[in-house]
């Protein structure tokens, strides 16, 4: 990291430690161009791929999937054998990847760990997942750009918690909630902030709420004290937000604060992951680490179902910030019916025969 950099990262980190200089730095970064962000959204939507790059790009975005399954009426049986879809996305053609995590509520995350852990030595407390980019110091120390840890089986084990998708439960709550995940077995949680906090200029309170959790995660020191470390994905339900100009302060506003991704939304509202959005919360990633040296995961969730919609995000990846974060550790789909479709697009690439939907199963 340059002194310039340092430097910024100091002057950047003092800023929740006072409700009116994070409310000056976060309406002074600049605004969105509304019609510039769209039509170049759309323009890279339109950008094709030649067979070879897609067959490349689609294993690429299985690798990507949290498989997820946030229903009111999951049970252990479907967690399980999600865990083991998780792993083994096509039991018939061995070359097929593994996703990258499974994505559950609390009280479902011992389910999906007895299979996840079942095929491997258990999680350690840091390290590089398979195939990563990025490198992790063997002491556990957070690099500027910190990969996830490695998931159990190769499959990281992700949870939602704070009173998700609401958000809208008492700090202890969630406090608990997330605890509870991580000593079951989660090395990842995806939290939701208060919106309404948010939306009403209460940046402190979102800002020290979102401290607390990563504490609870474990905390940067996790490694080195031999305890769980969970990474933490702050899910801004970016269809809340109203304009693009909250989208990228609410972006900045959970980088500041800790949170090693950032995400759209929980699926749970009408408005989910759209490209416009992605690309404004890219873009706040790659000046973040401009700014600081510390690289931030994005994660698109909701309404993503097709390999015609992958693409285009992974398209929009490369071209926005680079192939850095065209990695499991930094780039992540939020979807539950997305993996089949890639599943049966890469046997039409492989095969010539497009097998029908129900040729794998049901999420």
């Amino acid at each position: 990291m340059t002194a310039t950099a340092t430097s910024a990262r100091s002057d950047l980190s003092e800023l929740g430690r006072s409700e009116t200089a994070l409310r000056a730095f976060l309406h002074g970064l600049p605004g969105v161009d509304q019609v510039g962000a769209e039509q170049r959204a759309a323009q890279l939507g339109t950008r094709s791929i030649k067979t070879t790059a897609k067959a490349q790009a689609i294993d690429l975005a299985i690798r990507m999937v949290d498989l997820t399954t946030l229903e009111g009426a999951d049970t252990p049986g479907k967690v399980r054998a999600l865990a083991a879809k998780a792993l083994r996305p096509d039991p018939a053609d061995p070359s097929c990847p593994h996703v990258g995590a499974v994505c559950v509520y609390p009280s479902m995350v011992p389910y999906a760990a007895e299979v996840l852990r079942a095929t491997g030595p258990g999680r350690p407390s840091d390290g590089p997942g398979p195939g990563s980019a990025t490198g992790r110091p063997s002491d556990g120390s957070e690099p500027a750009g910190g990969a996830a840890p490695t998931g159990l089986g190769g499959v990281h084990l992700a949870s939602v918690a704070t009173a998700f998708p609401s958000g809208q439960a008492p700090l202890e709550v969630k406090l608990a909630d997330t605890r509870a995940a991580v000593e079951a077995g989660a090395d990842e949680i995806d939290m939701v902030i208060n919106r309404g906090a948010f939306l009403a200029g209460r940046y402190g309170e979102v800002y020290d709420e979102i401290v607390a959790i990563k504490d609870a995660c474990g905390g940067a020191d996790a490694g080195r004290q031999g305890r769980p470390r969970a990474h933490l994905k702050v899910i801004l339900e970016t269809g809340e937000l109203a304009t693009y100009d909250n989208v990228r302060r609410a972006s900045w506003l959970a980088m500041l604060a800790g949170g090693d991704f950032i995400k759209t939304s929980t699926g749970k509202v009408p408005v989910a992951a759209t490209l416009p959005v992605t690309l404004v919360m890219l873009e706040a990633v790659r000046d973040f680490r401009a700014a600081t040296g510390r690289q931030v995961g994005v994660k698109p969730a909701g309404g993503i179902r097709t390999t015609k919609d992958a693409i285009k995000y992974l398209v929009m990846v490369n071209e926005t910030v680079g192939p850095d974060w065209l990695d499991p550790d930094w780039f992540r789909f939020g979807a539950s019916s997305l993996l089949n479709d890639l599943l049966m697009q890469r046997t039409k690439l492989k095969t010539g025969v497009y097998a029908g939907p129900d040729y794998f199963t049901l999420d």
